[in-house]
């Protein structure tokens, strides 16, 4: 049986995931980056963020998973297949 301090962080983390917009160290959280880096970050406004009263920062959950998916790296499988792809079709405009 799980204790009482596991079942709160357990409904901590829920209550967590479930919100829309994060503070600064609910972003950094979020990202599992440092403090540090995530105001860099802001600072060189490379991540999308709020801030309402000039001062205070806030980030939207979706614009951040957005930010994360930025950069996909293929598979091996992926770039594979589009080269097979590419010279498929470079076959059939030569002839």
């Amino acid at each position: 049986m799980k204790s009482i301090e596991e079942r709160v962080s357990e409904l901590e983390q829920m209550v967590f995931m479930a919100k829309n917009v994060f503070s600064f160290d609910e972003a950094s959280k979020f990202l599992n980056l440092s403090k540090s880096y995530l105001y860099k970050l802001t600072s060189g406004n490379l991540i999308p963020h709020y801030k309402p009263q000039g001062k205070m920062l806030y980030f939207e959950k979706e614009q951040l998973e957005e930010w994360l998916r930025q950069n996909p790296v293929k598979t091996q499988a992926q770039i594979t297949r589009e080269a097979q792809q590419y010279v498929m079709s470079n076959k059939s405009l030569k002839k």
